[in-house]
């Protein structure tokens, strides 16, 4: 099935949503986190605080989706696209690592910036959440097109068990503990920067979740 394009006035508050991210983003580069306060972020994207406030709750949300827009869509793209032949948890766990880890100069700057504040870092954990709603809809696709449905529950419960096992995944890399916060690298300005492999401790956390994935799919095949 084709998704119609979207039409003038959702292409409007998307193209307002990314003015406000992108002007967050900038000013928080600019002057720190710290120093900028939503009427900043509204005059420079040319919208009200009022606008502004239909979009995001807090200047820390606006800044994070700088990083992480759309990414939820594009797991959910991405694990609707897989090869017949690719089970339904090894289609996530790699749509998940490679959204979350396929990153250009733009987004690790963004992410060192996460790192040096925890509204920043907790609001960077809170956006995993937005993965559940599109994930659910086409895991639910995914086993519907067998027989035997395993049902819309089935489908949330997998999507959910995924965002869990992604911010434990993020937790992990940005609040190491024990030995690992002892061997965390500290570059020039006592920046703190996350250490250990995200792809790992990704594919880590969402390894348990396979034979319940497995199950879900035999469940529904003949």
């Amino acid at each position: 099935m084709t998704t119609p394009p979207p039409g003038l006035r959702e292409r409007k508050k998307q193209a307002t949503r990314e003015a406000l991210r992108e002007a967050a983003l900038r000013l928080a580069v600019e002057r720190g986190p710290d120093q900028v306060r939503v009427e900043d972020i509204a005059k420079a994207a040319g919208v009200s605080p009022r606008t502004y406030n239909n979009y995001f709750a807090s200047r820390e949300q606006a800044i994070v989706s700088a990083v992480t827009a759309d990414r939820e869509v594009r797991i959910a793209a991405a694990v609707a696209a897989r090869p017949a032949e690719a089970s339904l948890a090894d289609a996530v766990t790699d749509a998940v690592v490679e959204q979350y880890t396929n990153a250009g100069e733009r987004e690790h700057e963004t992410l060192l910036l996460i790192t040096t504040r925890p509204a920043l870092r907790d609001a960077f954990l809170d956006a995993t959440a937005g993965i559940e709603p599109p994930l659910t809809a086409v895991i639910a696709e995914g086993l519907a097109e067998r027989p035997g449905d395993a049902g819309a529950h089935t489908a949330r419960v997998l999507a959910a068990s995924v965002v869990a096992a992604v911010r434990v995944a993020l937790e992990g890399w940005l609040r190491p503990t024990g030995e690992a916060r002892a061997t965390r690298s500290v570059c020039a300005g006592g920046l703190v920067v996350p250490a250990g492999s995200l792809p790992d401790q990704l594919r880590a956390a969402l390894a348990p979740l396979a034979p319940a994935f497995d199950a879900a799919e035999r469940g529904t095949q003949p």
